[in-house]
């Protein structure tokens, strides 16, 4: 099934890509990553490597047909046909998602690139300049002045914690991705400044957790917008409790494949209301 990058791109997944005619230029760790429209499941490597970015590998049409059991996802499904979750570098993803707390999207990517400039590698790859993202170590011993030179302000000691736990090996990528859901995010949520949300976008957007449903601001809108009578919660606040009952009842209702279901609910409320992406 056909990949639409502006739809996959422009959905709250990614802050480190720009567009150059048909052609996105992405960030990815180490990496910058160039996809083309006319060929979108090919991704060109400054490195030469390769990426099932777009999560190919995914039967795509099974997964739409078993989230369109839903109306409401049908709906949204075929208003963004071709919206893919992407499979990210997993530290890049950590810190994005750090940083994003309470933040606009177009704050996320100002500080993100801030981060890149001062502390990423400069590269050259199709006659465009880029920085990379930093390794782990490399944020870790940053200094708080430098980390908010960046204009990551009070985020600035939980990026520092946070890239101190991966350097030293207590946070491990790859052994998180394949322990099951719930033990990886109690591991994510002992990092200081990661709660729940932040856990559930790392976990389905870099760690394979495709039942995870970050509840943000905006899902909490279309929840209430669009299933008033299915999932609600007392109160205005939503408390750690709270977030973990609506996320188990949200995940017995869409599936395994839940994660998918948010990301077109993401993309149809923010789009309902006119918010602008990168």
């Amino acid at each position: 099934m056909q990949i639409n990058l502006d739809h996959t791109i422009n959905s709250g997944q990614v802050f480190l890509w720009e567009k150059f005619g048909t052609k996105w230029y992405g960030i990815n760790g180490p990496d910058v990553l160039s996809v083309d429209e006319s060929n979108p499941g090919i991704a060109s490597s400054y490195q030469k490597q390769d990426y099932d970015l777009f999560r190919e590998k995914d039967n795509f049409e099974k997964i739409i047909k078993s989230i369109s059991q839903d109306k409401i996802i049908k709906k949204a499904a075929k208003e963004f046909a071709g919206l893919r979750l992407m499979r990210q570098d997993p530290f890049q993803c950590y810190i994005s998602f750090i940083v994003s707390s309470n933040s606009s999207i177009q704050n996320i990517r100002r500080t993100l690139q801030n981060i890149t400039i001062k502390f990423g590698k400069k590269i050259k790859f199709d006659n465009k300049e880029f920085h990379t993202f930093p390794e782990p170590k490399t944020l870790a011993h940053a200094t708080k002045q430098e980390l908010l030179s960046c204009g990551l302000g009070y985020r600035a000691p939980f990026v520092k914690e946070a890239s101190s736990l991966v350097s030293n090996g207590q946070i491990d990528f790859d052994h998180l991705k394949k322990v099951d859901y719930h033990a990886a995010k109690e591991s994510l949520l002992q990092v200081f400044g990661i709660g729940h949300k932040v856990a559930d976008c790392i976990l389905l957007f870099s760690l394979e957790k495709l039942e995870s449903f970050p509840l943000d601001r905006w899902i909490i809108r279309s929840l209430q917008e669009y299933y008033p009578d299915r999932f609600s919660f007392e109160g205005k606040t939503l408390t750690q409790n709270k977030y973990q009952i609506l996320h188990q009842q949200i995940t017995q209702y869409f599936g395994p494949y839940a994660g998918y279901c948010q990301q077109f609910l993401f993309k149809l409320i923010r789009e309902s209301n006119q918010k602008k992406w990168l």
